[in-house]
This record gives structure tokens, sequence and C-alpha cells, in this order.
């Protein structure tokens, strides 16, 4: 692994009596592309909270480039489980809309999306609405949005999981496609194992609440990656593991 961007140690969180993350550590190594899987309700999504500083840890300490996070540097753009997409605002100014909370002026943050268009597929939609797109292209639009903030690092949430699945599976080989191109940092919570094996280096997979990491997956397979016998013995390993009476959710 490369030298860690992203580190998390032994991190906690409680909601009231609620102990949701219990010893969390992780690392994501610049240029890779990590994944994190676990039961409904073991915290994925509240570690991506705890980075974007919608939540502040109890206990352990989440270091980025070897410094302490701090509440005014957050280097990540994050991409949420929708497209969030703004009905009444054109592709090219849904694209632009994180540009435009940073301050830059929304023609300036045109001319900065505008060729991306043709690399995302997107060419000849820009003055169409969100509801003018297919669900795939919306997806692209919103990762659109997310990259061309130019942040150090991508979190996504489940992505594609609102998406049927045949346009999830043509979207996770295209993502994978642009990953290798760019060679984003990258963090996805997911709870598609296919998927995590199919664009993943690394998975940690979690306990049921209070979180910890009960193993850290490596995915040593060559790129491009399609299903065969070396995915499906690595997503059996990780089945078995989630499917574990010590790993299902609690209830």
């Amino acid at each position: 692994m490369s030298a860690a961007r992203l580190e998390l140690n032994g991190i906690a969180k409680a909601f009231g009596d609620l102990q949701v993350l219990g010893d969390v550590s992780l690392s994501v190594g610049k240029g890779e592309f990590v994944s994190v899987l676990g039961p409904s309700g073991s915290g994925k999504s509240t570690i991506f909270k705890l980075l974007t500083g919608a939540l502040r840890p109890d206990a352990g300490a989440i270091c980025f480039d070897g410094a302490p996070l701090e509440s005014n540097r957050r280097p990540f753009a994050f991409m949420p489980q929708r497209d969030a997409l703004m009905d009444w605002r054109k592709i090219i100014d849904n694209t632009t809309l994180g540009l435009e909370v940073q301050g830059i002026g929304r023609m300036a943050a045109r001319r900065r999306v505008a060729p991306f268009f043709a690399e995302f597929g997107l060419s000849g939609f820009e003055h169409h609405y969100p509801a003018q797109l297919s669900g795939g292209m919306r997806q692209r639009a919103a990762l659109l949005r997310t990259v061309v903030q130019d942040k150090d690092m991508l979190l996504f949430d489940e992505p594609f999981g609102a998406l049927d699945a045949l346009t999830r599976a043509e979207m996770q080989l295209w993502l994978e496609t642009m990953w290798a191109s760019h060679n984003w940092t990258t963090l996805l919570v997911t709870h598609d194992v296919r998927e995590a094996v199919l664009l993943s280096d690394r998975i940690y997979v979690l306990s049921a609440r209070p979180a910890r990491v009960i193993s850290e997956v490596a995915v040593p397979l060559p790129r491009p990656r399609r299903t065969g016998a070396a995915v499906a013995a690595i997503e059996a390993g990780i089945l078995d593991l989630l499917l574990s009476p010590s790993v299902k959710q609690r209830t």
C-alpha cells in the first residue's frame, strides 16, 4: 500500500446509549480504492459523517496526510446514495454546484466543468434537466459534480444503490475505467459485496454494532475485472464473514 492519505485510529461513536462505532481503524493510501462493508446499521455511513464534519468522534483520531483532520479542512468530495440533482437546474448548473458553494462564479464554474462532459458521457446534455436523463446519466452527472471540485479524496456512499441491476453493473464498469484513468483516492461504503470486489484494492469488513474491523481483505486481481472464479472466491469468503453469527446485525 502507498503512504496513507487517510487514517482512522480507534474511532468510537455513540448516540446516547447506542454505541454505533466501537473501535474502528482503517487507512486509505494515495490512489487506492478502498471499500467498507458491514451489516445494516453497523455505522458505515456514520464514518462518512465523521469525515465530512457532520459528527465528531467520541474517541480515537482521524488523520489526513499525517496530520490531524482539522474542522476547517475537509479534503473530501462526497457523493451520496442518491444523485441529489436539483430538478430546476440544468445539468451543467447541477454539476457546478459544488464549485459555486466554494465561491466560484457560475460562468467560471461552467467553464471549468464543460470539458468533462464528453468524458463522462454527457456531451449534448448540458442544457437538459435531470428528469430528461436516465438513471445512469444522472449518476454520472452527480459524479462529475463531485470530482470537479478537485478535492484530495472521494467519498462514495452507496452511489449506485438506487439503480436497477443492469444499470448498476454498467456504472460499476464505467467507474472502474474512470478510476484507473484518473488515479482517484477513493473510499466507498456499499452493501454490494460484488461491487466492492470488482472495484476495490482492499475491503474492510465491519462487525455488527458497536462496529469494529473484523477483516481486511486484499483484492489482488488484475484490472479491468469481470465476474469469474477469482472474483467469486473472494466474494464467497466475504459473504461467509458477513453471514457469521458474530457479524450479523444484533437485534
